[in-house]
């Protein structure tokens, strides 16, 4: 059996910042480590703060050569010239997506800690599914996707699995064996020096 390759760094904005000061946190950030894709993930519904959020982010993404999708909103895709979607519902919608979208878009799928969902939306065109959450939190119903089921995947299918949610060193240097992908966001903006959290966390992918 190969090794698996080691794996890489998804990066998610927080849900809110002030565009005064993110994008140079930003830019600090993606200047310190290999980033390969960045995730508007935005907790507000405001179609122009989106926007504004967006065009301020996505220079920046594209300077340094990263892809950057968005949370949900398909419709803000090409409008806003991105490069693809992350969708929240499982397999539900990617069909329509992917044919909206067309072959270039990166469409993702978050599956929570369902193998079904995940086999599903990957059979109807997207380009990677994430499990989660990987850790401890109060946050949805409980349900943590578990080390078994990143294993599984790896081993049974081909497509990018992204591992997210309440991430910690432990969890990541458990999971990195078995994961494409840490997505990684509060983890490190909730700290002054998001750098060096970006840095310890990398130090245990492997």
């Amino acid at each position: 059996m190969t090794t698996p390759e080691r794996p890489q760094i998804y990066l998610l904005t927080p849900p809110e910042f002030e565009l005064s000061a993110f994008p140079a946190r930003l830019d600090e950030v993606l200047d310190s480590h290999e980033i390969a894709c960045l995730r508007l993930s935005l907790a507000t519904r405001d179609e122009d703060r989106i926007a504004r959020s967006a065009d301020a982010v996505r220079e920046i993404a594209h300077a340094h050569d990263v892809a950057l999708v968005i949370d949900s909103h398909v419709g803000l895709v090409e409008r806003l010239g991105l490069d693809g979607v992350h969708l929240t519902d499982g397999a539900r919608s990617v069909r329509k997506v992917r044919k909206d979208l067309g072959a270039d878009a990166i469409v993702g799928a978050f599956c929570g800690a369902s193998k079904h969902d995940g086999m599903n939306a990957g059979e109807a065109g997207a380009d990677y599914i994430a499990f989660g959450p990987v850790g401890q939190t109060a946050l949805g119903d409980g349900t943590i996707a578990d080390y078994d089921l990143f294993e599984w995947w790896s081993q049974m299918i081909e497509l990018p699995v992204v591992a997210e949610g309440a991430l910690d060193e432990e969890t990541i240097a458990r999971l990195a064996p078995v994961t494409d992908f840490f997505a990684i966001g509060e983890e490190i903006w909730r700290e002054d020096d998001a750098v060096a959290a970006l840095t310890r966390l990398a130090a245990r992918m492997g």
